[in-house]
C-alpha cells in the first residue's frame, strides 16, 4: 500500500518507462522495444495474442482446474462453472469453426448474443484468430443491427435463438433475419446457438447450428498479431446516423487492463470478480471478459437483473454463493435495489463477509446512494469514472496502490496514465472548483481508443479538434483544491438559466438526498424568459406513502435552499420510473425533447420503450 502520488507522477512524467514496466505483466511473441511510438500508438513493434494471455497461459502455468467463468442465470435456473481448461477447449474449437468458415486475422465477426458463456467464448475465439469482433447488444432492433452489420462488414455473424428477460423470451433469430434483409452487406455464414426456450428455424445454406459446428471443428491455435492491430470494434450506445465504432487495439488493451485489475480494483489471481453488466457494453468487454481473465481471476457472467430475478436480494445471493470478492456495477442497479428494499433487509439474509469492495460507474454516483450502500455493506464503496472510448477507469480510488480518503460525489483522483485537465472555453486550465470541460492531455495511455473504425477524420473531429493536444471527454466538471475530480454530467447537461450556467448534476445531488426519493433526473426545458429552466423527475422509494404533490413541493424547496434562487427550480414531477438504456443510463436528451415538444426517436438502447410515453403523460398532467 502507499504511493499514489509517486505512481501518478511517474506515469505522467515518464509514460514510456511506466507502461514498459507494466507490459512485463503480459506474454509477448515479440517483446516491444518501443513503448510509445511517435504517432502516439503503444508498443508499435510488439506482437502478441490476447486470447493466449487470457486463457492459454493460465493453463500452461498449471492453473487449468481453476474456475475461469461462473455462469449464473436466475432466468433459466442454471449455474455452470467453466475451468480455464474447459474454456481453452471451447475457445479453441470455436476458433477452429470460424477458421473453417474462412475467418482470418483482420476479418470482422459480429456477435449478437445474450448473456451466455458462448458469448464470452465467441469473443475470445475471434481474438485467438486475430479476427476483430463487434459485439452488438442482444435484442437490439433489426434496423440498428443492420446498420452495424453494414459498417463492420462481418464475414460471419454469431448469434443465438433467443435472449431471456425476466418476463419474456426475446426471439433473436427473426431480428437477425430482418436485419440481414435490410443490410446491404451479406455475411458468408450465421452460426446460431439454439436455446431450448425458443428454438430457431435455420436458413438453409446460410445458417449453421452452433453446437454441431463446434463439435465437428478441430481446435485452432493462437495467431500472433501486431500490438497495434484491432482486437474489437464497439459501437457507442445511442448511435444515430452513421455508426461510431470505437476501436480497441490488442497490445495497449492487454497491458492496461491487466494493470488495472491489481492496481485499480485490488484484485488478485484466483479471486472471484463480478462485473454485473452485459457483454454488449464496454464494461462487459473490459471487466466481464478481458481484464479478469488476463489477470487470472474467476469472472462471473450473470443473466439476470438486480431486482425481479426474483427479488432485490439477487445480487447479494450471487456474491454470497460464489464468494465474490469485488463487485462492479452501475449506481442505477444499486438505486433499483434501494427503491425495492430501502431498509436493505435482503442483504442481511446472506453472508457477505467475503465482499471486499463495491465499485460503481456508468452514471453519476449521488452521495445519497453512496451512503446507503456504504452503510449497508460496511465496505469501501468506490466511485470511478470512465467511458466506452477510454476502455478502463480514468478516475478512481486505486484500491491496489493507495486508498485515499473518499469524498462522496467524486470518483477521487485521476488514475495513473490519465493526465486530466479542466479547460475553459478558451482552452485554459480552470482554477480549482470552477467547472469546465473534462479533458485528457495527450498522449492517451494504453487501452484508450486509437481511432474510430474506418473514420479517422471523425475521430479527430469528435475528440481532438476542440482542444488541440487534448482528448475531449464530452463531460463537464471540476477539480477541487486536493485534485479530486467531480464529473457533473455531459456538457449538454449544463443548462443556461438567464445567463447562469448551472449543472443539472448538482441539482440531482440535492434531490437525491430527500428521504423519500429513490432516484431522480433533472433536465433543462426551454423557457421564453430565462432561456432554460430546470425540471426534476422523481421516483419514490417503495413504501413511501406520500402525496406526490407534497414531495414535489419539498424537492423544489430543497433545491432553492441549497443551490439558490438563481436555479429558478420550481417544478418537480413524481413518476413511476425513469427511461433508461439497458446499461442504466438515464435518457436525459430524449426527455428534453419530450418536454420541449420536439419530435423524438426512441433510442435503440432503451430498456423499455413504454417509459417515454409515461414521461409525456406526466408532463401533460394526465
Amino acid at each position: 500500500m502507499g504511493g499514489y502520488d509517486e505512481a501518478y507522477r511517474q506515469s505522467i512524467e515518464r509514460p514510456g518507462a511506466f507502461w514498459a514496466e507494466a507490459a512485463r505483466g503480459v506474454d509477448w511473441d515479440v517483446a516491444p522495444a518501443t513503448a510509445l511510438g511517435d504517432d502516439g500508438r503503444w508498443f508499435p513493434d510488439g506482437r502478441l495474442n490476447t486470447c493466449h494471455n487470457a486463457v492459454d497461459r493460465h493453463v500452461a502455468a498449471g492453473r487449468g482446474e481453476q474456475a475461469a467463468l461462473i455462469y449464473d442465470s436466475p432466468v433459466t435456473g442454471t449455474v455452470r462453472v467453466l475451468t480455464y481448461a474447459d474454456l481453452l477447449d471451447q475457445v479453441a474449437r470455436t476458433a477452429g469453426m470460424l477458421r473453417d468458415l474462412g475467418v482470418r486475422a483482420g476479418d470482422t465477426v459480429v456477435v449478437y448474443m445474450p448473456m451466455v458463456p458462448e458469448a464470452v467464448v465467441a469473443m475470445l475465439a475471434c481474438a485467438r484468430l486475430g479476427a476483430v469482433h463487434s459485439v452488438v447488444f442482444g435484442g437490439f432492433a433489426a434496423r440498428e443491427l443492420a446498420m452495424r452489420i453494414d459498417h463492420a462488414r462481418p464475414k460471419v455473424v454469431l448469434s443465438a435463438s433467443c435472449g431471456i428477460e425476466p418476463a419474456r423470451v426475446v426471439a433473436y433469430k427473426p431480428l437477425l433475419d430482418a436485419a440481414l434483409e435490410q443490410a446491404a452487406h451479406r455475411p458468408d455464414r450465421c452460426v446460431i446457438l439454439q436455446r431450448p426456450q425458443s428454438v430457431a428455424e435455420l436458413t438453409q445454406g446460410r445458417d449453421l447450428d452452433w453446437e454441431r459446428a463446434v463439435r465437428e471443428a478441430e481446435p485452432a491455435g493462437c495467431v500472433s498479431v501486431a500490438a497495434t492491430d484491432p482486437l474489437y470494434i464497439l459501437y457507442t450506445s445511442g448511435t444515430t446516423g452513421s455508426p461510431k465504432g470505437v476501436v480497441r487495439d490488442n497490445g495497449g488493451h492487454a497491458v492496461a487492463l491487466h494493470w488495472s485489475m491489481a492496481n485499480v480494483f485490488g484484485a488478485a489471481p484466483g479471486e472471484v470478480y463480478w462485473a454485473a453488466s452485459d457483454v454488449g457494453w464496454v464494461v462487459g468487454h473490459s471487466y466481464i471478459v478481458y481484464a479478469p481473465l488476463l489477470a487470472g481471476c474467476t469472472t462471473v457472467l450473470y443473466e439476470g437483473k438486480p431486482v425481479g430475478t426474483p427479488d432485490p436480494g439477487a445480487f447479494w445471493r450471487v456474491v454470497a454463493t460464489h464468494g465474490v470478492r469485488t463487485l462492479f456495477t452501475a449506481p442505477t442497479a444499486i438505486r433499483a435495489i434501494k427503491k425495492e428494499d430501502p431498509s436493505g433487509n435482503s442483504a442481511k439474509k446472506w453472508d457477505l463477509s467475503g465482499l471486499r469492495y463495491l465499485f460503481l460507474a456508468g452514471e453519476r454516483l449521488d452521495p445519497d446512494t453512496y451512503h446507503w450502500a456504504s452503510g449497508l455493506l460496511g465496505i469501501p464503496v468506490i466511485d470511478h469514472w470512465w467511458q466506452t472510448e477510454t476502455g478502463w477507469p480514468v478516475a478512481a480510488n486505486c484500491a491496489g496502490i493507495e486508498r485515499l480518503p473518499i469524498k462522496p460525489g467524486s470518483p477521487t483522483k485521476p488514475v495513473p496514465g490519465w493526465d486530466v485537465h479542466i479547460l475553459d472555453a478558451d482552452g485554459n486550465d480552470c482554477p480549482p472548483g470552477v467547472d469546465g470541460a473534462v479533458t485528457v492531455k495527450l498522449p492517451l495511455p494504453p487501452g484508450a481508443l486509437p481511432t474510430l473504425y474506418r473514420d479517422d477524420a471523425r475521430f479527430a473531429r469528435s475528440y481532438l479538434e476542440r482542444y488541440p493536444g487534448h482528448y475531449l471527454s464530452g463531460d463537464g466538471g471540476h477539480l477541487d483544491a486536493d485534485g479530486y475530480l467531480y464529473v457533473m454530467g455531459r456538457i449538454d447537461d449544463v443548462i443556461n438559466v438567464a445567463g447562469h450556467r448551472l449543472s443539472t448534476g448538482s441539482m440531482e445531488e440535492v434531490i437525491a438526498a430527500h428521504p423519500d426519493v429513490a432516484e431522480c433526473a433533472v433536465i433543462g426545458v426551454a423557457d421564453e424568459l430565462k432561456g432554460q429552466l430546470p425540471m426534476g423527475f422523481v421516483v419514490l422509494k417503495a413504501g413511501a406513502e406520500r402525496d406526490p404533490a407534497e414531495v414535489e413541493r419539498e424537492v423544489a424547496a430543497l433545491v432553492r435552499e441549497r443551490v439558490g434562487p438563481v436555479a429558478a427550480f420550481r417544478r418537480a414531477l413524481v413518476v413511476a420510473r425513469l427511461p433508461k438504456t439497458r446499461s442504466g443510463k438515464i435518457l436525459r436528451a430524449t426527455m428534453r425533447d419530450i418536454a420541449d415538444g420536439r419530435p423524438y426517436t426512441t433510442p435503440s438502447t432503451i430498456e423499455d420503450p413504454a417509459a417515454l410515453p409515461e414521461i409525456a403523460r406526466a408532463l401533460k398532467g394526465t
